[in-house]
């Protein structure tokens, strides 16, 4: 088991304090769909702690969570990306920081764009709730454009 920890210096506890600036109206509905995101997988057993990595109101929020694997090859740590994008996880033991989890889920999710345009099998690639048809990959493409262009330079270290 890997037992790496990511950069807690680069994400905010959660709950954030009152009158937090990164807090917005939409975290706690999003923090709530990334936890029954990953509850939905049988691979953890309990979260143990919660952090916000990066939040865009009704954009994107990526949230790091310190889960009880259920299973040895699963890591402790789990990055979660929710919003305006599919959702997805991410192992918090080769991604250290909020930009390299919002990197690592582009370039996997850019696979799945270039697959879907191709009428490849996505099977192996990263789960997106979508049909894997032109169409919905231009629309994710679209929006992985404007992360990788008006977000992920914001994460940079």
């Amino acid at each position: 088991m890997n037992t790496a920890t990511p950069d807690l210096g680069r994400v905010s506890r959660l709950p954030l304090p009152a009158g937090d600036p990164d807090a917005d109206d939409n975290l706690d509905s999003a923090l709530l769909e990334a936890r029954q995101y990953l509850q939905f997988y049988d691979w953890g057993k309990a979260i143990k702690g919660e952090y916000l990595g990066y939040g865009a109101e009704g954009i994107i929020y990526i949230f790091l969570f310190g889960i009880s694997p259920g299973r040895p090859d699963v890591p402790q740590w789990i990055w979660v990306v929710v919003g305006d994008v599919p959702p997805a996880y991410l192992p918090g033991d080769d991604l250290k920081t909020p930009y390299e989890a919002l990197d690592g889920y582009i370039g996997a999710m850019e696979e799945w764009v270039e697959a879907a345009r191709q009428g490849k099998s996505v099977a192996d690639l990263i789960p997106v709730n979508v049909p894997a048809n032109p169409a919905n990959a231009e629309m994710l493409d679209r929006r992985l454009k404007f992360l990788d262009e008006k977000v992920l330079p914001d994460l940079r270290e």
